[in-house]
């Protein structure tokens, strides 16, 4: 059993650090390449014939296509590449992790040890574009006469409802939020899309025309639901994934313990940077999760000047949901990674403090024939703050009455949407088989765009 450190009251307090290093601290992570740095790298580019980094992109971007045009100048060509593929293509340039998806796949990190930089290069062309309007990138059908609903402002609702608007269909997009975005607004750290860029870049899409944006509307009853089909040729759910996994553990309703999504939800809701200095954090941080909702709550721990942060995973490093990339970058941070923990419970402080956290008390365990197993050893890690990043489940009380098949706790339906209703389909984080990706959810939201007009045309 290790020896913790002495557990004392909980410290938790806001402005651990000087006012002017918040803006610094949550500076973008990785600003927009110049014209000359693009350049450099956009004549790495092979411009390979049947290109494996356009496989490897979920959207199918044409990669060496826009590569090619930056290397020409022609930044409105790329980003009408980009766009066509991939309507988010902005967001998903500064979230996707490309380490795994197309610089995995480029020739150049066989050949040199270091990919072409698409993500940097992707972003470099939207980014350049989005000072004119976005219907002299994309076009639009003639109306249809159709109308079309989409629950979910999130990647998949955005992806969907823009492709029914390029189309010729009426969209109406719901979103229980004050904003659209879902979690690109609300679950992203502040330093992957500093200064506003989810809702300019929904701003700028919603310029397309044929969407209206409906916020701070709630899917709450089946009678919505059946407004909603009947007054509507289609109904595209994309609701994503809305409660956080809970620990199990006693303790977990100490004060101190909070959903990770909720407090990145806070910080990305911060007027500007300089107003973090009034968000409390811990001195000490224990963040329990490994995927990159953790990393980016234990990061942003960091930067608000939290003495030490620990992220604690159940398994080991190979099937943490974070990527190689996201772990470096956390512990560049000075984050520190524990494998192998899982919580047992969440320990009171004595005294004032009895109903706050001051600590957290894990059981070691080890992979014996393929399955964990305790090895009746525990840790104890002295916590004045501790956020739950486990994972989230699709609130499921109102669908099975809404006649949805449901599988593991998300919705049943096809690659293109389709459920066993009629007239619904579903799609992203919700769907049976979707992944917490925001490039793959945009992908889910094109297929079922093309598949609700062909059965509008088609019925």
């Amino acid at each position: 059993m290790s020896t913790p450190e002495p557990l004392s009251a909980p410290d938790v307090r806001p402005a651990r650090l000087a006012a002017e290093l918040y803006p610094q601290h949550f500076a973008d992570a990785a600003p927009r390449y110049s014209r000359g740095q693009a350049l450099v790298e956009a004549e790495r580019c092979l411009y390979c014939f049947d290109a494996p980094c356009t496989t490897a992109c979920p959207t199918g971007i044409d990669v060496p296509s826009f590569i090619r045009r930056i290397a020409d100048d022609n930044l409105r060509g790329a980003a009408k590449t980009i766009l066509e593929a991939n309507p988010l293509g902005g967001t998903c340039a500064r979230v996707c992790p490309t380490e795994v998806l197309c610089e995995q796949a480029c020739v150049r990190t066989t050949q040199q040890g270091k990919p072409v930089e698409i993500g940097r290069l992707q972003r470099y062309a939207v980014d350049a574009v989005m000072d004119r309007p976005i219907a002299t990138l994309l076009s639009r059908a003639a109306p249809t006469g159709q109308r079309v609903a989409v629950v979910g402002a999130g990647p998949a609702g955005l992806a969907c409802a823009l492709g029914l608007a390029r189309l010729g269909h009426a969209v109406v997009l719901h979103d229980a939020q004050t904003k659209g975005g879902g979690l690109n607004e609300y679950g992203l750290a502040a330093y992957k899309v500093a200064d506003d860029f989810a809702r300019r870049e929904i701003d700028w899409l919603l310029g397309l025309g044929g969407i209206t944006l409906k916020t701070g509307w709630r899917l709450e009853d089946a009678a919505q639901l059946q407004a909603l089909r009947r007054d509507h040729a289609a109904v595209y759910l994309a609701v994503g994934l809305a409660t956080t996994q809970g620990l199990g553990v006693p303790g977990e309703h100490l004060a101190g313990v909070r959903d990770a999504v909720d407090f990145i939800a806070e910080l990305r809701q911060a007027a500007d940077p300089a107003a973090l200095q009034h968000l409390p954090i811990g001195r000490r941080v224990v963040v329990i999760g490994g995927g990159m909702t953790a990393v980016d709550a234990a990061v942003q721990s960091k930067l608000l000047g939290a003495e030490s942060v620990h992220m604690v995973y159940r398994r080991g490093p190979a099937t943490m949901g974070a990527s190689r990339a996201e772990q470096d970058w956390a512990q560049t941070h000075g984050i520190t990674i524990h494998h192998w923990l899982v919580p047992e419970a969440i320990l009171p402080g004595s005294g004032d403090a009895a109903d706050h956290a001051v600590a957290v008390r894990f059981a070691r365990q080890a992979l014996v024939g393929g399955r964990l197993q305790p090895t009746g050893l525990h840790e104890t890690l002295a916590a004045d703050m501790v956020f739950k990043a486990i994972g989230q489940k699709l609130d499921t009380a109102l669908l099975t009455d809404f006649g949805l098949t449901l599988q593991d706790g998300r919705i049943v339906a096809d690659d293109d949407g389709r459920t066993g209703v009629p007239g619904l389909y579903a799609g992203g984080d919700c769907r049976l088989g979707g992944r917490d990706l925001t490039v793959e959810a945009v992908e889910d939201g094109k297929r079922a765009a093309l598949a609700i007009h062909a059965a509008i045309h088609n019925p």
